[in-house]
């Protein structure tokens, strides 16, 4: 089947602040075509989300078609908002709000976020990953990791998201390894896991002393020739390891789930494995679509 004989049955979209990823879905939920965009939420004033998306998914109208989508789409800078659901509440929940559309055939549904008061904090596209994970294991009951450039933790139980807590950890590295002194010190890429091991014990222990810690990748470039590979990795652990440590109340004794990407998700497996924890890793990708297809059947009624 060629691109220009695609025929959506349901479009699934998963729409961040940098980047926009739709699949064309069959009725009975297989992936007929996937495709990407740089058109993500930051990029688009209000106006500009409808042409984004018919820009990619256009050719796979043929009639009255459903979109699904999750992310930043539903932001207050968004496409239209989705407000909020307070937790305790179901993972995916309700209250899909429609976009404003002109195409005659094109219905596009955005999926709420969830909310938290107290203590402050949000979510949005997580609680669609959460809701496909819990689909592939039901009855599941513990934490969910879903690490990225802000890392949220999960507490999940009877398919209701109790409470969560957000770590900029992903965030703090990119700018800490490019916006500051570290600059000269951190490489852009390469990776050694004996330091990153230090560096992670060494926060787990003494998170209060992270600053200091940090300059010393820098000395330590200056007077004793460390590798930038080296301290790329020995900052990912102390960043990582003081999360842990600030997160343990939600790791400790639980079943863990870890969702992300793969690279990052195997640094945060393998940090709570240094703690004796074990936690399942999983395909990011493939929950996003199994969360979406679930609030596709749920939409349909």
């Amino acid at each position: 089947m060629t691109a220009a004989t695609i025929k959506a049955g349901w479009i699934a979209v998963d729409w961040g602040t940098s980047n926009m990823r739709a699949w064309a879905m069959s009725a009975s939920g297989t992936v007929l075509a996937e495709a990407v965009s740089d058109q993500g939420m930051a990029k688009l004033d209000r106006d500009g989300f409808e042409p984004a998306l018919l820009s990619v998914i256009g050719d796979w109208i043929d009639g009255p078609t459903d979109v699904v989508a999750c992310g930043m789409v539903g932001s207050r800078q968004g496409w239209v908002e989705a407000p909020y659901q307070a937790v305790p509440c179901p993972t995916l929940p309700s209250g899909f709000v429609q976009a404003p559309t002109t195409h005659p055939d094109l219905t596009v549904h955005v999926i709420p976020g969830i909310m938290q008061k107290d203590p402050a904090d949000v979510m949005r596209g997580e609680e669609t990953q959460i809701t496909g994970f819990l689909a592939r294991n039901p009855n599941w009951d513990g934490v969910i990791c879903l690490p990225g450039t802000h890392t949220k933790w999960v507490h999940v139980s009877a398919d209701e998201v109790v409470s969560f807590q957000t770590f900029m950890t992903g965030e703090l590295f990119d700018t800490i390894a490019t916006h500051t002194v570290l600059r000269h010190s951190i490489a852009a890429d390469g990776w050694d896991q004996a330091a990153f091991a230090d560096g992670l014990d060494t926060a787990m222990a003494r998170p209060e002393r992270l600053a200091a810690r940090l300059f010393s990748l820098r000395a330590k470039g200056l007077l004793h020739g460390q590798s930038g590979q080296t301290a790329r990795a020995h900052l990912s652990g102390l960043l990582i390891g003081a999360e842990l440590a600030g997160a343990k109340p939600y790791w400790l004794g639980q079943q863990i789930a870890v969702i992300g990407d793969h690279s990052l998700s195997s640094h945060y497996v393998a940090a709570l494995a240094a703690q004796s924890v074990p936690a399942t890793q999983v395909n990011a990708t493939s929950v996003t679509l199994a969360g979406l297809a679930t609030a596709y059947q749920r939409l349909k009624g």
